[in-house]
């Protein structure tokens, strides 16, 4: 038995250091634009920011649904389908393509809705062109995630980690370009960081399109070998699968931007001492997001494969590796808190409020990276409906109320920031409770199968 949990630790290692690699070099470049875009003038971050906060709502959700095309190569790949694979490829790709047209529509639209914040026009207007400017990258990203998803689904993440790290590298001197109209460029402020992006995210495009195309780790599923048109059935796999991926996804973010929102009506140095904290959570929970990937590719292996035995160890290696990891990661936020915290802000009363919340993102990550790895192995086993509802139940019946009534009014007294972290936290361990529980249920229901 410890032999089939070492086999599984050693294949989610495999597939997942790779896309941290990949994840990491997402996150840094959207770090780079925030710096860039920062150092240029207040009005360009804050722009950015807005433009941002509006466009990744609608990306998260997109890129959801394309999510699901993981576990459906990942289940081809393991039942050794490669022509089907390579056929699925082409169906998904109209569906890409599609998605594409509506992202940049909405984008290109986006400033209506802008227009009618009370923000300065300065500002909204950055947002708006910076929107207009980045819609087009944002829609090869989208073919770039498909085929992306198409790659780790047959476990080849070390190519996707190498133009994602190309990418992010070539992302900085393309913001520094645009933003500050270098070598003949136009000085764009803010909205040169959409140009960079959407360069970016053509070239990410074609070169994984070229490497798929000729290399031979791709070759026996003959991804570009043929027309196909678009089929009915396809989509509607796609979309049965992602959208509640897409929707589990909105509902998570939308409780962060909704504790931001509910602390903000205690001031500046609450809301940044809170955001500052958030993001040093998020940063250690690349790790165990990284090992969820991984987890639905392994255990979608593996049910295509016809192995459910193996599969059920793989998905408890996620979840205990990914504790592991969490555990980690907290003990590391603990000691080093203060320090972290300090390459954030030099003002006084934020690092002594993020002094304090830090030690709330240390226990935040232990239930985060525990449903991260059930989550993982749950989308393995095509199993998104009933975790986007649990997701709900977990975020929206639980953390949201508990920590509006702890930060506002507490049982002694409003417990602002501390209350908000007081519910996500214990939102999150439901989450994980209920994940692992209906984790069971499906391990249990697929070894009942006779796959003879």
């Amino acid at each position: 038995m410890i032999n089939k949990y070492i086999i599984e630790f050693k294949q989610l290692i495999k597939i997942g250091v790779p896309i941290f690699g990949s994840q990491m070099s997402y996150m840094l470049m959207g770090a780079t634009d925030v710096i860039v875009a920062g150092r240029a003038s207040a009005n360009d971050l804050a722009g950015l920011a807005l433009g941002t906060a509006f466009g990744n709502a609608i990306w998260f959700f997109v890129s959801g649904v394309i999510f699901s095309v993981t576990p459906i190569i990942a289940q081809l790949y393991g039942a050794k389908k490669f022509i089907e694979i390579g056929k699925k490829l082409r169906e998904i790709l109209w569906i890409a393509l599609f998605l594409s047209i509506f992202i940049v529509l909405i984008f290109m639209n986006l400033d209506l809705i802008l227009n009618q914040l009370p923000t300065k026009t300065a500002i909204t207007k950055i947002s708006g062109d910076y929107l207009k400017a980045v819609s087009v990258g944002t829609a090869f990203f989208t073919v770039y995630t498909c085929l992306r998803c198409y790659s780790e689904g047959m476990t080849l993440t070390k190519p996707i980690f190498v133009i994602a790290f190309c990418g992010m590298l070539l992302n900085i001197p393309l913001d520094i370009i645009f933003v500050y109209g270098l070598f003949g460029a136009p000085k764009l402020g803010g909205v040169g960081c959409g140009i960079a992006t959407s360069i970016i995210g053509f070239l990410m495009m074609v070169v994984l399109i070229i490497y798929i195309n000729f290399s031979k780790n791709y070759k026996k599923t003959k991804p570009f070998s043929e027309f196909t048109p678009f089929s009915i059935e396809t989509t509607k796999e796609v979309f049965k699968l992602g959208l509640p991926i897409g929707i589990g996804i909105f509902f998570e973010l939308s409780m962060f931007s909704g504790a931001a929102i509910i602390l903000s009506v205690f001031g500046e140095i609450v809301v940044a001492g809170h955001t500052v904290a958030i993001n040093i959570a998020s940063l250690f929970f690349m790790v165990p997001l990284s090992i969820g990937l991984a987890a639905a590719t392994r255990v979608g292996n593996l049910i295509g494969e016809e192995n459910p035995i193996q599969a059920k160890f793989a998905s408890f290696s996620a979840i205990y590796l990914c504790a592991f990891t969490a555990f980690i990661n907290s003990i590391i936020i603990l000691i080093f808190g203060s320090f972290i915290v300090s390459l954030y802000t030099n003002e006084i009363p934020v690092k002594e409020l993020a002094a304090t919340l830090i030690i709330f993102a240390a226990i935040f990550q232990l239930p985060d990276g525990i449903q991260m790895g059930a989550l993982g192995s749950l989308r393995g086993y095509k199993d998104t409906f009933t975790p986007m509802i649990l997701l709900f139940i977990s975020f929206w019946i639980f953390a949201m109320p508990i920590g509006y009534f702890l930060t506002n009014y507490g049982f002694n007294g409003p417990l602002e920031a501390k209350g908000m972290w007081y519910g996500m936290i214990i939102g999150l361990s439901i989450f994980a409770v209920l994940a692992i529980s209906r984790l069971k249920w499906i391990i249990k229901k697929n070894l009942s199968i006779n796959y003879s």
